[in-house]
């Protein structure tokens, strides 16, 4: 694990003004004890890294003081905008989790930048809420955790499963996955299946997804109307929540260019907090899903935690 040198913690009493150093600050439910940027909502704490600070301050000619830009903890070990979304830093019990990367920049309204002239935080700072307090000091270390996202790609073939011909369609699902991925600065783990047609077998192995909280599972293969495409049919029983939106857009957009496409029965839903879709078993059809549920992916996985980024 990364290890984040704590250079700095700060405070303020009112929003929107520099924060000053003190000794120590008391983590609670709520974000920073006694700062003005404590509350119910999504943005408790605020990090920017030393890393950023010091290329600001070759920018402005002058030396920039720990929360000069309102961050409360300032750090040094990382580049915080890098990380994403869900990412975690924990400190023996206590638990931060990485909720938004920078913020809009209110200009002139701000009096921060009006007396410093600019402001890094809106491009490179970061915000978490307190999942479990404690604790932090200039000179702590925080253990920087990425979230995984855990990926099952599933094809279903009888052929396929039997060796008589390659699978195209899980191979590049999983590069498009990849990809996406790594456009969100996600760390990830995909895994691939190739099973026959099989009701049981799929079964088996969404029960123990969904039991080991996988992020998202896709399969390819088995939505239209033939006697051996059982994919939906076993899919559907297991949601605890379907998301029919994503595939009725799918099937409209290309059932316009070609109209087999409105024969596909794909269903997108969620399994607890294990999102999946079903997609159709060609290339094509793979290109053209995903370029439709990757829009949606980081916003479903924020609803999913509790994660509410409208405030």
């Amino acid at each position: 694990m990364t290890k984040v040198d704590i250079l700095s913690v700060n405070i303020s009493d009112k929003k929107g003004i520099i924060k000053k150093p003190v000794p120590s600050i008391e983590l609670n439910k709520t974000g920073v004890a006694q700062d003005a940027h404590a509350g119910n909502w999504h943005r408790q704490v605020s990090l920017l890294a030393q890393e950023s600070i010091d290329r600001f301050s070759e920018q402005a000619k002058r030396k920039i003081n720990f929360g000069e830009f309102a961050e409360n903890i300032t750090t040094q070990g990382i580049i915080l905008h890098k990380t994403a979304p869900l990412d975690r830093f924990t400190m023996g019990d206590m638990v931060l989790e990485v909720t938004q990367i920078g913020k809009k920049c209110h200009g002139d309204n701000c009096s921060i930048f009006r007396e410093v002239g600019n402001c890094v935080m809106p491009k490179e700072g970061i915000f978490c809420r307190v999942l479990k307090g404690g604790n932090l000091k200039a000179g702590d270390q925080l253990e920087y955790q990425p979230r995984i996202m855990r990926t099952l790609i599933i094809t279903l073939s009888d052929r396929a499963s039997r060796g008589e011909y390659a699978d195209k369609s899980g191979p590049l699902l999983k590069k498009l996955a990849e990809e996406f991925f790594k456009l969100k600065n996600r760390h990830y783990k995909i895994e691939t299946l190739i099973i026959p047609d099989n009701e049981e077998q799929l079964k088996t192995i969404l029960k123990k997804a969904q039991a080991e909280n996988y992020d998202m599972v896709f399969t390819t293969g088995g939505t239209g109307i033939g006697p051996k495409d059982i994919t939906p049919d076993v899919v559907k029983p297991l949601l605890t929540k379907e998301i029919p939106g994503i595939m009725e857009l799918i099937r409209v957009k290309y059932g316009m260019e070609k109209a087999n496409a409105l024969v596909s029965r794909g269903i997108a839903g969620v399994m607890d907090k294990t999102l999946i879709y079903t997609l159709p078993g060609s290339p094509k059809a793979v290109n053209e899903y995903c370029s439709e549920i990757f829009k949606t992916i980081e916003h479903s996985l924020y609803m999913l935690n509790e994660l509410d980024l409208h405030g």
